[in-house]
């Protein structure tokens, strides 16, 4: 039996959202652009496949039963100005760098997943902004208007959604290469260190990882193992998520599988509902709950138990492993009071979730500078708390959900490198909120596997 003819998804179609509340959703004025824009993407390919959708379920299930470590990161937003491929190599270098420590470290496989090649759009608390006396639509991320402050940028304009599908798919076509044509090989693994990331001591330290991978190639190959004849050692697996907030885009890219007859939001692998639209009856769990796709949620301090699991059955009532990731967001001085309640009502019901934590959105602070900012310490912080809280539940802490980039960028104060409050305007590039760099990622990823290691050799001891 497909999931289509689950009780669940009566009455369900693309479109049964807009019966829903929906909020954080831009007002188009012009309803027949709109209607036009949809109907253009709709007839477009679909850039991910189910097949791979279902790929990464399978591997998100391995994450959920303990044996495996989700790593999820890319921009805040993506903008149209930024678009290079300069910058998709440089993040998805970074990524790899961490998924390499982690793996290493922490012996377990690491699933990656981009936040890329669709994260255009963000909530706003307000349809409109008022500068000087003058209002205007908010900034609602690049598919669906212009950063700058003036009447032409900041109209509504359905066609940016076809903007945003065509840079998707060149994205998407970059990874793809990067991640099967030789790119992504562990031989190649000295050669990810970005220039500028020399002045790092992480950067030395991940020097040391990779000669110890480079001895440990050079042993299969004495022993008659050739890795060029490994897949895992040639290429990775590397899937693509967002946001799912802009619904009319979401539902002009849902597709019905040929072979299964399940619907799939064929814009991205993963998809995610955050903090401000996943309340009980919303439009965007509506549409959610009908897709194939594994999906993601936020929870923030605001989430009650109770809640969550009314939630959670909405979502997966067949509580299928690797459907649902919890992405916990609770700030650093929030974590270890606000999330164990929510640990101990899912394992209660019984639901089988991968755990991520989100240690960037909580922990915004604005700097005497003026600039928003996150401080290293405060991610640092919640990360420990993540994990303490799982240790004590005993549970597993199975992901990562950052926002980070490959560019030498001065967004979040501290880490190794110390960037402080008077650096952050040296090259604060973000169109959305504060970043981390790839001297401060890779650091990350370091403290990460120590803590990771940790619960390795605590459920070992505890199985022996």
């Amino acid at each position: 039996m497909t999931r289509k003819t689950d009780k669940v998804l009566r009455n369900w179609t693309p479109d049964s959202w807009k019966s829903h509340e929906a909020r954080h959703l831009p007002v188009y004025e012009d309803g027949a652009a709109l209607a036009a824009a949809e109907a253009t993407l709709q007839r477009y390919p679909p850039l991910v496949f189910a097949g791979e959708a279902r790929a990464l379920k399978a591997d998100l299930a391995e994450v959920s039963a303990g044996r495996g470590f989700l790593l999820q990161g890319g921009d805040c937003a993506e903008s149209f100005a930024e678009f290079h491929p300069n910058n998709i190599r440089d993040t998805f270098r970074v990524l790899l760098q961490m998924a390499v420590v982690l793996t290493f470290a922490g012996k377990l496989p690491v699933v990656k997943v981009g936040r890329m090649a669709g994260q255009f759009a963000k909530p706003r608390s307000s349809d409109t902004e008022t500068q000087n006396g003058v209002t205007l639509p908010s900034y609602f991320g690049d598919n669906v208007n212009g950063i700058e402050f003036d009447p032409d940028t900041r109209r509504n304009d359905p066609e940016r959604m076809i903007r945003a599908y065509s840079q998707a798919a060149a994205t998407l076509n970059l990874l793809r290469a990067f991640a099967g044509g030789g790119y992504a090989n562990l031989r190649q693994v000295h050669q990810w260190t970005l220039d500028f990331m020399g002045r790092s001591p992480w950067a030395d330290k991940f020097a040391q990882v990779s000669d110890r991978i480079g001895e440990s190639l050079d042993f299969m190959e004495a022993c008659g193992i050739d890795p060029r004849t490994v897949p895992q050692l040639q290429g990775t697996s590397f899937y693509t998520s967002h946001e799912a907030l802009l619904l009319p885009y979401e539902q002009a890219m849902t597709r019905q599988d040929s072979l299964t007859g399940d619907w799939f939001d064929t814009s991205a692998h993963m998809v995610w509902i955050g903090d401000r639209t996943r309340f009980e009856g919303s439009a965007h769990i509506e549409f959610a709950r009908g897709i194939g796709n594994p999906l993601g949620m936020k929870c923030g301090p605001s989430m009650e138990p109770d809640a969550l699991v009314r939630l959670l059955d909405t979502l997966n009532p067949a509580r299928e492993a690797g459907r649902i990731t919890l992405i916990s967001r609770f700030g650093h001085d929030k974590v270890e009071a606000g999330l164990p309640p929510l640990v101990r009502a899912v394992k209660r019901e019984g639901h089988d979730v991968v755990w991520s934590c989100d240690p960037m959105h909580g922990n915004v602070v604005k700097a005497e500078s003026g600039y928003k900012t996150r401080p290293f310490d405060r991610i640092l912080t919640e990360v420990k708390g993540f994990f303490a809280v799982h240790r004590a539940e005993g549970t597993h802490a199975g992901g990562i959900h950052i926002e980070m980039t490959g560019q030498d960028v001065t967004e979040c104060t501290g880490g190794a490198v110390a960037i402080t409050d008077a650096r952050l305007g040296d090259r604060y590039h973000t169109h959305c909120d504060p970043r981390l760099n790839a001297a401060q990622s890779l650091e990350l990823a370091f403290l990460l596997a120590e803590m990771l290691n940790l619960e390795v050799a605590e459920r070992q001891a505890n199985a022996a």
